[in-house]
């Protein structure tokens, strides 16, 4: 073959070679081509439906209740009117609604005082009737009383109400807690602080960062591990509501598309609100703290509003690490970075030179730690329950967020707590460590339960003895038997046989009644029977007026249970717990009106409707004029008769009240009441064995310390 064939043969060999290369080139890139185009076709089909989905999650998170609230308990909102309350109680109501003392009062949540006078700048708060916004008042006394109310415009008020204490959250499964605070309420101050240490450029990017993501790899990778990261405020948040902590890749791509998403459908402000809601930022026992609003509050006892700027500080600081900054037990490390966050404040003009020099040299100043937990006495806690269950519906009971609000006092707690426990200590004897006691404070007007106390570890949430502690009630009965007496017709100046009798019991035993003091007097008055508590002039009364018309009184004064006409009865056989005889006594301290002692006022929805509210009408069950003398005698009782060593107990103090012995000295009872509070005490041991105690020695000392604690002595 010649030369010149030779190369045809080889040219027409690297034509066909070159032909196939060109066409398995082509076949590649038409395959990679038809793989990018599928690829990209079902990725964007997989973003779309991804897309779906986490709009229809972002919808129902964002768009509905996003969170499960815990009901919110609140006391009573104290009313300063004129003619009542001395400074000292004024003040007191103050500290435990936890109203910072200062030299001059600026803002809300502060108070000053000076001599006769008391300015305070009231919080705002939304009350169930209506609204009320922060109000700076002056508040002048006289005679130890408010003399005149002024507000910021200089114009006299007849009353105005302080915000009421919040005491609880009832969190059913103690998993979470918070309170929420909407965007408008949160300071200035502490979203700029936060934006300055967390994201910059929070209301500049679409929810994501890549820069941030960058530079967050970049020093992660020079120092070989994570020190930095990129997730912007939105990412945080998109993990917080939908994703687990985990840190794979698929994980940050779900971060990335809902915040990107959530960016798209709602406002900056939207969104920040959320986030600082959610944000955990502390773990209080067996609950999580979550928001800002509850973490303020278990921090510093504030609400988000009244935080110095040292204080917006801190809470920013703990953002970073609610366990690595946990200022409780890490101090120094927590102080060290809140200063850090100062220092940033400072150098973005969010404060001035002078502020970082005064809140960078203040410490911690933290609550005590479980400053939370201890607004709310089982005891209480424990009436509230049972009042929800038997008043408001279910429907009610089981909505979401509710502001309950309840007649407690905060004040009248403390003092009801302080005198059982100084109480009980002081009448022991022998060290008698099994002694109890409980109490109950109620309104004479509005038959409201003001305080509660179940025993002398008074935090224990253990058996509640005011509410189930059933114990004969001895001669605080004998009330009921002269008012039956007094509303039939009988006058004080009638006489009665206290001499020697003999009568029949239930099971036709002999029983025969002695006086305490085992003496006869042949015959008294019955004004005198009632003041010294005389037993056989009491049941030839109770027989004469027969014993059902006793236990007819009884029913009325508000006693459900069955009771047996047994002669027994007049001097006290029937059980009963405290707060039963503390609704025993309401009626004669109402003027003869029986209402049912209640809790709870109202319950306001989440959104401000009011879902309940308590009847207020009372029944008028026995004369005016009878209950008129028989309060008049009880009054005797206290200054000449069986409370007579309330005269030097409490001096200058004026009650009505009756004591109550049971056999053997088992248990030992007072009820005693001034112009507006009715306290029923009771004092023994949880095995019914003897107290050694009589109403005088025992309960009554109790109802001494809380009424000295009342006027501050």
């Amino acid at each position: 073959m010649s030369k010149k064939s030779s190369d045809v043969v080889a040219n027409k060999k690297n034509s066909n070679k070159n032909l196939k290369i060109k066409t398995l080139k082509q076949r590649f890139l038409s395959f990679l081509w038809s793989l990018l185009w599928k690829g990209s076709v079902a990725f964007c089909a997989f973003l779309f439906i991804a897309g779906i989905y986490f709009d229809q999650k972002i919808e129902r998170k964002l768009d509905g209740p996003t969170w499960a609230l815990p009901a919110q308990v609140y006391g009573r909102p104290l009313l300063l009117q004129r003619g009542e309350l001395s400074q000292a109680q004024l003040v007191g109501e103050l500290k435990l609604l936890n109203y910072r003392p200062v030299e001059s009062v600026q803002s809300s949540g502060q108070f000053s005082v000076n001599q006769q006078q008391v300015i305070i700048y009231r919080r705002a708060f939304d009350f169930p009737d209506r609204p009320e916004s922060a109000l700076k008042i002056r508040v002048d006394f006289s005679q130890g009383k408010i003399a005149s109310i002024t507000d910021e415009r200089r114009q006299n008020r007849d009353s105005i109400r302080l915000d009421p204490l919040l005491l609880a959250r009832l969190d059913s499964d103690k998993i979470e807690d918070r309170v929420f605070v909407p965007f408008e309420k949160i300071p200035n101050l502490f979203v700029n602080t936060l934006l300055v240490m967390e994201d910059k450029n929070y209301y500049h990017h679409q929810g994501i960062s890549p820069l941030a993501i960058l530079r967050a790899f970049i020093v992660n990778f020079q120092v070989g591990r994570r020190v930095q990261g990129g997730s912007t405020l939105t990412q945080q948040l998109a993990k917080n509501l939908f994703l687990t902590p985990d840190r794979s890749l698929w994980r940050k791509f779900q971060e990335a598309y809902i915040a990107v998403l959530m960016d798209y459908k709602y406002s900056k402000d939207v969104l920040l609100e959320a986030y600082l809601n959610e944000v955990y930022l502390a773990q209080n026992g067996d609950s999580a703290i979550y928001g800002i609003g509850l973490a303020s509050d278990y921090y510093f006892a504030r609400p988000i509003n009244e935080l110095r700027i040292e204080q917006i500080a801190l809470l920013v600081a703990i953002i970073k690490g609610p366990s690595y900054y946990n200022p409780r037990r890490n101090p120094e490390r927590a102080l060290s970075r809140r200063d850090l966050v100062l220092r940033k404040m400072v150098e973005n003009n969010l404060i001035s030179t002078a502020d970082y020099k005064y809140a960078v040299a203040d410490s911690l100043n933290l609550s005590k730690k479980r400053a939370l937990n201890e607004r709310a006495n089982p005891a209480f806690m424990s009436l509230l329950y049972r009042e929800l269950a038997a008043q408001v519906p279910r429907s009610v009971r089981n909505s979401n967020g509710l502001h309950i609000f309840t007649s407690i006092a905060p004040l009248a707690q403390k003092h009801a707590e302080f005198a059982v426990q100084k109480g009980v200590a002081q009448v022991s004897k022998d060290k008698q460590d099994d002694l109890q006691a409980a109490m109950v404070i109620s309104d004479r007007q509005y038959a409201e339960v003001r305080a509660v106390v179940s025993g002398r570890e008074v935090k224990f949430s253990g058996f509640n003895r005011a509410l189930d502690a059933n114990r004969p009630i001895g001669s605080l009965v004998k009330p009921a038997v002269y008012l039956t007496a007094l509303d039939a017709g009988y006058g004080l100046d009638y006489h009665l046989n206290d001499k020697a009798i003999i009568l029949k019991n239930g099971t036709g035993q002999r029983w025969q009644p002695k006086n305490y003091d085992r003496k006869f007097r042949g015959q008294v008055t019955l004004e005198e029977a009632l003041i010294h508590s005389l037993n056989v002039p009491t049941v030839n009364l109770g027989m004469q007026v027969g014993l059902n018309n006793v236990i007819s009184s009884l029913h009325k004064m508000g006693i459900q249970e069955k009771i047996k006409a047994y002669p027994s009865l007049v001097l006290g056989s029937i059980s009963l717990s405290p707060l039963q005889v503390a609704q025993m006594y309401q009626p004669i301290t109402m003027n003869g009106g029986y209402q049912p002692l209640t809790l709870i006022r109202s319950i306001m929805s989440n959104e401000g409707e009011l879902l309940y509210q308590r009847g207020d009408r009372s029944e008028q069950v026995f004369s005016p004029q009878a209950v008129k003398e028989l309060t008049n005698t009880l009054h005797k009782v206290t200054s000449e008769g069986t409370a007579r060593s309330l005269r030097w107990r409490n001096p200058g103090q004026s009650f009505a009240g009756k004591t109550g012995t049971t056999n053997n000295l088992n248990d030992s009872w007072f009820v005693g009441f001034d112009r507006d509070e009715v306290v029923t005490t009771w004092v023994g041991k949880d095995n019914n064995t003897s107290a050694a105690l009589t109403g005088s020695s025992g309960a009554l000392v109790l109802f001494s310390y809380y009424m000295k604690q009342k006027i501050g002595k």
